[in-house]
């Protein structure tokens, strides 16, 4: 039971990752293919560099109870993977809230009230309220 603690509890991490995802959309829920686009470029980039510096001895898989014991390629657990598609999306999660921060606080909150009223009546936002 304990080797799949790790792997649950990336798995969870995921999850809540989602639910952060979903209230907020920021990337997933924002836009999905260059959400899973950048993800996936982020996660095979990653897996290259472990392939690479396990192949050069750089790298070495440490033995835990915690893991599944299911490997990718040799010396490569399936956790790493799962590891760092959550190291690709909380990265890509803060960077679109930072992005939003940044906007919000350069257009002013007279701007980002009407982007939420219009967002909330299904309008564009032009034309609502005061310049």
């Amino acid at each position: 039971m304990t080797g799949l603690a790790y792997l649950g509890a990336l798995a969870v991490s995921l999850g809540g990752l989602a639910l952060v995802d979903r209230r907020f959309r920021l990337a997933f829920w924002s836009d999905w293919r260059r959400a899973a686009l950048t993800v996936g470029l982020g996660v095979v980039g990653f897996l290259l560099w472990d392939v690479a510096g396990l192949a050069l001895g750089i790298f070495a898989r440490g033995e835990s109870p915690w893991m599944t014991g299911l490997l990718l390629a040799p010396d490569l657990p399936v956790e790493e993977a799962v590891f760092l598609t959550l190291l690709c999306y909380v990265a890509l999660i803060v960077w679109r809230w930072f992005e939003r921060v940044v906007r919000l606080r350069h257009d002013g909150p007279t701007t980002a009230r009407r982007a939420r009223s219009a967002r909330s009546a299904g309008r564009s936002g032009t034309g609502e309220g005061g310049a």
